[in-house]
């Protein structure tokens, strides 16, 4: 099934979300920019973590996020508040792998603020070929954050 991946950015993302958008749509996946469709220096980060997050829970079979502000922290902690999203912010392609085979990340964050457009593409491609494992241990892990996600909901 055909992976989409929903994009999102605070300001301090922007330049580098639409970068990496022809990139990505280059490579053949389809990408939903989820805006802003502007640049807008008092934008919030929440709002766009929240809206990508959202989608990718609402879409858990092909859905995955791609998130960008300053750190990239921010991203992370909202997208990480919905339900059924697994957010991690990574500077990295080994930690991108790792995440992704052993933690079912669906959503990724970026600080464009610490990473280039070289680096944030090596990252995204370690993540986006790497898949998950499905290994027992990291099975058993996922199911206790699900069941105490669900169980502290409100």
């Amino acid at each position: 099934m055909e992976k989409i991946i929903y994009l999102g950015a605070d300001h301090n993302g922007w330049q580098l979300k639409n970068e990496l958008q022809l990139w990505l749509r280059d490579e053949g996946y389809k990408v939903v920019d989820l805006g802003p469709k502007e640049f807008d220096k008092s934008d919030d980060y929440p709002d766009y973590g929240f809206k990508v997050a959202t989608a990718v829970a609402t879409n858990p079979t092909n859905g995955l996020g791609i998130l960008l502000c300053g750190s990239g922290a921010g991203m992370a902690v909202a997208a990480g508040k919905v339900a059924g999203v697994r957010a991690a912010l990574m500077h990295d392609p080994k930690v991108a792998r790792s995440a992704r085979q052993d933690d079912d990340i669906n959503v990724l964050a970026l600080g464009a603020g610490f990473v280039d457009l070289a680096t944030a593409k090596e990252v995204i491609k370690a993540w986006l070929e790497t898949d998950y494992l499905g290994e027992a241990r990291h099975v058993r892990r996922l199911d206790k954050i699900r069941n105490y996600e669900q169980s502290h909901s409100q």
